[in-house]
């Protein structure tokens, strides 16, 4: 069963800021709610396509070690992470476009197919990412907002 999961939020600041901060993988902890810590894998600490971030989250009471590799990075517009490891194999895109009031619309988006006891709580998994999602774009916004 696949899981694909898509939020979304308005926030009262210009893409670029939005987009620059939410997309630096050293700046996850302070907005994803169970991202624990971040550790960069490739050389050069540059977001760029092939640089490859490990993250230690967790998800309904599981600790989740993972590593993603940016698979396709458009400034300001697009960013996609990819992991095929681990019992929940997954994909991540974030977009970023203008509004007409000039604030940013950023989707968050996370599809995978997950396996072993990730498979079996898939309906439960969907949900509990829906919530989290949701949380965690709240919370940017109120970071981004602030400052």
């Amino acid at each position: 069963m696949r899981v694909d999961v898509l939020t979304e939020i308005e926030i009262d600041r210009p893409r670029r800021e939005v987009a620059a901060f939410a997309a630096h993988p050293d700046n996850a902890p302070e907005w994803y709610e169970n991202i624990s810590s971040v550790e960069w894998r490739t050389k050069k600490k540059r977001l760029a396509v092939g640089s490859e971030v490990a993250f230690v989250a967790a998800l309904m009471g599981r600790r989740l070690s993972y590593t993603y590799r940016v698979i396709e990075l458009i400034p300001d517009e697009r960013l996609v992470m990819s992991t095929a490891s681990g019992s929940f194999p997954m994909e991540t895109t974030y977009t970023w476009e203008d509004t007409p009031d000039g604030s940013t619309r950023m989707t968050l988006r996370n599809r995978g197919f997950p396996s072993g006891f990730s498979k079996l709580a898939t309906p439960f998994m969907a949900r509990a990412m829906r919530r989290t999602n949701r949380n965690d774009l709240l919370r940017l916004k109120e970071l981004l907002e602030a400052g």
